[in-house]
Formats: C-alpha cells, sequence, structure tokens
C-alpha cells in the first residue's frame, strides 16, 4: 500500500461529515446549576462549569450554535443572614460573592455565553410574571405551611422525608418547625403527566439510577404541593399581588434556565423561541429532585416544553471526606491553578470524577496525575517529538509518499478510533472516556516512538524517507491530539497547534479528514508543556504555607482584639499626630473576615492601611470619605501587609463606627 492511498482511507465505522457537522447550524442549549452566593465556590463546586464547558467545547467544534447558560443564585434567607452578619446590605453582599464566583469561572477558562444573575432586572420581572401567571391561572394556591424548614436548603420538609433525628435528608443539618401562610404549586395535579414524560423520554435522567431515586423516594409516595412563597425575611423577588410574600428562591433559581435565553410571559424574545428546550442542565446529584420533579411541573404548568437531559453528576470529595471549612479540607480552583495551571487542574476533574460515581481529589493525586499523564505522556511526547524534528531535519517536513509500514497503519487507526471515542464518550456524556481517550492515543504515539527508534534509522542514510515519514507522522498525530483536547485543555490545546505551527479554527473537520493530509510542518523547539513536578518538595511546601497562614491568622486576630492600656501623661498624648485621610481605594483583605486594605492621601504622601472594622462597613461605603489616622505609629504586619498608621473609630455595644470628618476637610489637615 503506497502513502497516498494510506491517506484517504477509513478504518472501523465511519460517521457521515452530515451528521457530524451540520450543513444548518443546530442549536445545542446547555447550562449549569447556578452558584449559590453564600461564600466562595470551591473545588467541588467548578466541577459544574468546568464539565458543561467541555460539552460546550466539543458542539461549537461539531458546527452546533451553541449558547452556554450559567451564573449565580443570590436570594433567600440565608443570604440575608449572612449579610447581616456581616453588617453589609443583602445586595452589597451578593455583588461581592458573585464577582467572586464570576472571577474562579473566567480564571478557569470557562466559555460562557451569560453569566446570569438572579438579581438581574429582566429576571426578576420575568420571574414575578411567571408567579402571577401560576397564580391566575390555577397551579399556585394560598394556603398555610407548617413542618419543618431547612435553612441551609432553602427547602420544607414532611416528617416523613427526614433523616433520622430530625435531620435534613439533602444536607444532615438540623431542621427547624416553621408555620406560615404559604403559596403552594400544584405538584399533585402533575405527577401523572410527569411519570409519562419519563417513560417517553428514558434518556431524560443521566445517569438513568436517578430516575429510580425520584419515582421511588419521591413520586410514588405521594408527590404534596410545593411551597412556594415565604414571609418571614424580605431578600427575594415579591410576588406582584400580595407584596408580603417572598417568591420561593427554587421557582426563583430554577426559572433562569429560560428568563436567560429571553423569556417573558408577555412575549418572549426570539432568543428563547431559538434555544429552548434545553439540550442538557448539568448538576450535582444533590438537586436531581428540583430538577426533574419541580422543574418539570413549572414548565407544565406555563405550558413549555421541557428539558432534554439532565446529567446529575457525583461530588468531587478530599479524599474520602466531602469539603468542610470545619473539617479544614476545603480545596480551590483558582489556588489549584496557580499550583499546577488551570488545564491541568480542568484535565483532573474531567478525567478522574465517575460517571456515576463520587470522585476524589487530593494534592497528592493531582501530583501523581499531572507527572504520569500530563508531564510524561503528553509533555514527553511533543517535546521529543519536535526535538528530533529540529535535530534531524532543522523542523522542515514533508508528506510522505513511499509505501506506509502497518505500525503506520496501526498509528492512523488509532488516530481515528481516538476521535470515534471523544465523540461517543461526550454523546454518551461519559466525559472521563473522551478525555482518556485522547490521552491513550498520546501513549499509542510514545509507543510509535519506540517501535520505529527514530534514533536509530537517523544513523543510516538510507533510511532518510522513512525517518522523515515517521517524524512526519508524529507531527500530525500530536496535531490531531491538540485538536481533540480543545474541550478539555483549551490552553494546551493551542500551545500544541502553535508548537506545530498549524492553524487552527477548532473544528472537528480537521480531525476528521484523513490522516496525513497536511502537506508540511516546520517546528522550532519549544519549552515543556508541562514540566515534571518534585511531588515531595511541593507537599513540603505547601504544608508550610499551610501553617504560615494559621499562624497569621492567628496573629491578626490577636492584633485586632481591642487591647487595655494604662493611663498616660499629657507629653505622651502630645506625641500623638493625627491627620484627615481621605480614602483612595478600599478592599476587603482576602481570607480574613475582619480586614479592611485602605489606600489613604494625608496630603503630602500616601499610606497603606489595615484595619479590623470589615465587619460594620463595606469598602463602598468608605471610597472618598475623610477619616482619622494616627500618623506616627510604628508599621505592623498583617496578613501579609504592612500597615502604617491607625484609623480612630467609637464601640458601643459590639458595633464600631469609624470617625468620618466633613467633606471639606483638606486631606494632611492635622487635628487636635
Amino acid at each position: 500500500m503506497v502513502y497516498n492511498d494510506f491517506c484517504i482511507l477509513r478504518w472501523g465505522p465511519f460517521v457521515p461529515p452530515e451528521k457530524r457537522f451540520p450543513m444548518e447550524k443546530e442549536k445545542y442549549y446547555i447550562t449549569t446549576a447556578i452558584a449559590y452566593t453564600s461564600r466562595k465556590p470551591h473545588i467541588g463546586n467548578v466541577y459544574d462549569p468546568v464539565l458543561a464547558d467541555a460539552i460546550a467545547r466539543y458542539k461549537r467544534m461539531a458546527g452546533y450554535d451553541v449558547f452556554y447558560l450559567t451564573g449565580s443564585d443570590e436570594h433567600g434567607q440565608k443570604i440575608e443572614e449572612l449579610a447581616k452578619a456581616a453588617d453589609m446590605t443583602p445586595k452589597a453582599y451578593v455583588d461581592m460573592i458573585a464577582a467572586q464566583i464570576k472571577e474562579v469561572w473566567d480564571c478557569m477558562n470557562i466559555s460562557y455565553d451569560r453569566f446570569i444573575r438572579t438579581t438581574d432586572a429582566d429576571h426578576e420581572a420575568a420571574v414575578e410574571k411567571i408567579f402571577q401567571r401560576l397564580l391566575d391561572k390555577g397551579d399556585i394556591y394560598k394556603g398555610e405551611y407548617e413542618g419543618k424548614y431547612c435553612v441551609p436548603c432553602e427547602s420544607f420538609f414532611t416528617a416523613s422525608q427526614l433523616k433520622e433525628g430530625g435531620l435534613c435528608p439533602d444536607c444532615g443539618r438540623p431542621c427547624v418547625d416553621a408555620k406560615e401562610e404559604a403559596y403552594f404549586l400544584c405538584l399533585s395535579k402533575y405527577a401523572d403527566r410527569l411519570v409519562q414524560y419519563y417513560e417517553e423520554n428514558p434518556d431524560f435522567f443521566a445517569p438513568l439510577s436517578r430516575k429510580a431515586e425520584m419515582i421511588n423516594n419521591f413520586i410514588k409516595p405521594g408527590l404534596e404541593d410545593l411551597c412556594v412563597s415565604r414571609t418571614t425575611f424580605q431578600w427575594g423577588v415579591k410576588v406582584q399581588s400580595d407584596p408580603r410574600h417572598v417568591i420561593y428562591v427554587w421557582i426563583d433559581a430554577l426559572s433562569n434556565y429560560i428568563t436567560g435565553v429571553g423569556y417573558d410571559p408577555d412575549g418572549s424574545k426570539e432568543s428563547f423561541d431559538r434555544f429552548w428546550p434545553a439540550d442538557l442542565h448539568v448538576i450535582g446529584k444533590d438537586i436531581v429532585r428540583f430538577h426533574t420533579i419541580y422543574w418539570p411541573v413549572l414548565l407544565m404548568a406555563l405550558d413549555l416544553p421541557l428539558p432534554k437531559r439532565v446529567l446529575g453528576h457525583p461530588w468531587v470529595l478530599v479524599g474520602e471526606d466531602k469539603m468542610s471549612k470545619s473539617k479544614g479540607n476545603v480545596l480551590y480552583a483558582d489556588e489549584l491553578a496557580e499550583i499546577f495551571g488551570v488545564d491541568a487542574v480542568r484535565y483532573y476533574l474531567l478525567s478522574e470524577i465517575p460517571f456515576a460515581q463520587d470522585g476524589s481529589i487530593t494534592h497528592e493525586a493531582m501530583i501523581a496525575k499531572f507527572n504520569s499523564d500530563l508531564a510524561n505522556t503528553l509533555g514527553n511526547l511533543v517535546s521529543r517529538s519536535i526535538a528530533m524534528a529540529v535535530k534531524y531535519f532543522d523542523g522542515k517536513l514533508t508528506r510522505p509518499t513511499a509505501e506506509a509500514e502497518e505500525v503506520d497503519l496501526d498509528l492512523a487507526r488509532c488516530a481515528e478510533k481516538a476521535l470515534q471515542e471523544l465523540q461517543a464518550g461526550i454523546d454518551d456524556l461519559h466525559i472521563g472516556d473522551s478525555v482518556n481517550a485522547v490521552m491513550a492515543f498520546a501513549g499509542r504515539c510514545n509507543k510509535y516512538i519506540d517501535e520505529t527508534m527514530p534514533w536509530a534509522l537517523a544513523k543510516d542514510e538510507t533510511k532518510k524517507d522513512r525517518l522523515m515519514a515517521v517524524l512526519y507522522n508524529l507531527l500530525e498525530a500530536i496535531r490531531r491530539i491538540g485538536v481533540m483536547l480543545y474541550p478539555f485543555m483549551p490552553e494546551t490545546a493551542d500551545r500544541i497547534a502553535a508548537a506545530v505551527r498549524i492553524p487552527t479554527k477548532h473544528e472537528l473537520s480537521e480531525v476528521s479528514c484523513p490522516f496525513g493530509t497536511v502537506e508540511a510542518f516546520a517546528v522550532e523547539n519549544i519549552a515543556p508543556l508541562f514540566a515534571r513536578i518534585d511531588g515531595e518538595a511541593l507537599l513540603k511546601e505547601l504544608e508550610a504555607k499551610e501553617k504560615a497562614k494559621k499562624k497569621a491568622e492567628k496573629e491578626a486576630a490577636k492584633q485586632e482584639e481591642p487591647r487595655e492600656v494604662g493611663p498616660c501623661t499629657f507629653d505622651d498624648f502630645m506625641k500623638i499626630q493625627l491627620v484627615c485621610a481621605e480614602v483612595l481605594e478600599c478592599e476587603r483583605v482576602p481570607k480574613s473576615e475582619k480586614l479592611l486594605k485602605f489606600r489613604l492621601n494625608i496630603g503630602d504622601e500616601e499610606r497603606l492601611v489595615l484595619s479590623g472594622i470589615a465587619k460594620f462597613h463595606t469598602p463602598e461605603e468608605l471610597m472618598g470619605k475623610k477619616l482619622v489616622l494616627v500618623k506616627n505609629l510604628l508599621p505592623r504586619k498583617m496578613m501579609g501587609y504592612e500597615s502604617h498608621g491607625m484609623l480612630l473609630s467609637t464601640e458601643a455595644e459590639g458595633k464600631v463606627q469609624v470617625i468620618i470628618l466633613p467633606d471639606d476637610t483638606p486631606a494632611g489637615a492635622q487635628i487636635g
């Protein structure tokens, strides 16, 4: 068989181009659960958007018109309580946390089309209308709720639904007695229709085991009507016709999937008609009930189509435990990305978290995976293949025309097999299988190097054409690996494309074409994609940082505690220099609940000052204000910063109020 024949052959099942790449762009609408704005999201919360991002990127590569929605859930009693504890308004609090969520999503290269916030004006307006429409239709009615309520989950439960000891069936925390006037959604009215939808749409649940959980645990025992309003707190969307009531957070939050693409009961945008129903909701297994019972019923009541599929993925554990601040085992995606790189974190999550069982992440596991797969298998393949191309042919390789050997044909078959397994894995939502198929092909390429031994071929001048063919095949394989990795590791995919110096449009057509269709390569040596990590040294460094962090937190807590001082003389008092300080910048100190960091103008200079007033003042309310600064204190180290001075404040009944001077006081003016 000659090489040109080899280039146009296919092995195994072939998916026609018209099915892989629609002639007219089909839509694909994918969503994640919106993140609750209680605190900064940890690595488990990040799995949703990373998983959905891989699917969204793949669908775009396959030629679909993709809309990817993610965002933040910002209403409810818990938010109101957290804001109060932080001495902030609920809006200021959710603005702060939503910004953190978006920052983490952006750090992880999440390619969303909209980041919706449930405090967005268009969303709130639509939710008011949705509730009123269902009320007018009779699918919502007023009654009285009496039972158990879980504040963290914003959920009511009957006694039969609680765990032993009266604990919440979802989060395991204690529930409280609740009795109040409330509105209810008629779930029971739609129970039979819901089960019928399950039966007629066998792909609705992923994994399929979630279906049995919903039917056996919630529908068969009798689907009770759902409480959909509260009167005991104020932070939420109000019922238009009865503003004492706040619309229950789950109706508010779930509706984002339709409002996010333009739904309005009074007349939706074209984008809604284009993208609804959703092709896939990506959520955690703990909220499957809300998305496969409450949400479908809500849509049925609105006479809207139901989503096509709901993926209730497993949890990401630290070792064998759920992440918990009290256990001190919380890992954050952005902090892991600083250590390992963004793509390494994405790769670990997508390849190591199973389809149906909980997965685990630790620093030790990350290091092992990084070194074995990214440094050894992928990084080594790219580095040594390019290095040999540069060494033996000055980096310039052309497509060979000589007869292909069986080892070459097998490499091409493996390339095709990797693409087929990638596609099948994503279609079945087994994303780990897709990622592993690409990495397995990288491993096959390393084996190809061992089989063909380019270094031995280079010693025989008569084998120069064969050496050219081998190295060309390797660069072609690496090019294809880069394209296939794009949904999972976009930065690495771009680096590989730059390394082989072949521009990519990130389309599957770039690897569905026959193996060996690139006319020529011209490459140069590059830095390693992934440098091997010294695991022992890194773990020691991380342990030292954790100890230093805890020590700093203890020292900061001591420094922030009020200290009693003895009497001072008049001469001592006269040594104190008090000046007017204008606030130029103010922000919270990361990982400190008490400290604010200021950049102050004191007339002849600027000062950096830390003050333990974060529980009583927000940065926004102090911007531009004129404060009183003790100018001549010795600097103090706090949470890694050096503070040059102290702001004066009053304290009464446990509440601290910083002293604010009139706006016309000149910066630097002496006081006293």
